[in-house]
């Protein structure tokens, strides 16, 4: 005759598997977010200079006595 209690699973258990479950789908949500972003458009890179870039005021070093 077979025992009718169940084996019951531990809470370790569930966490870790708990815990493996959420790092999958983190991987899989950066893995969809790589493959969206190369999907997208990238901006022409150019070797000039924007107005932002080279258009820096000099700073003027005044120190007073």
């Amino acid at each position: 005759m077979a025992s009718s209690s169940k084996k019951k699973t531990t809470m370790a258990k569930m966490n870790r598997e708990a815990s493996v479950r959420d790092k999958r789908l983190r991987k899989q949500a950066k893995k969809d977010a790589r493959k969206l972003a190369a999907l997208e458009p990238q901006p022409v890179e150019s070797d000039e200079p924007t107005e932002t870039e080279g258009a820096e005021e000099p700073v003027d070093e005044v120190r007073s006595a």
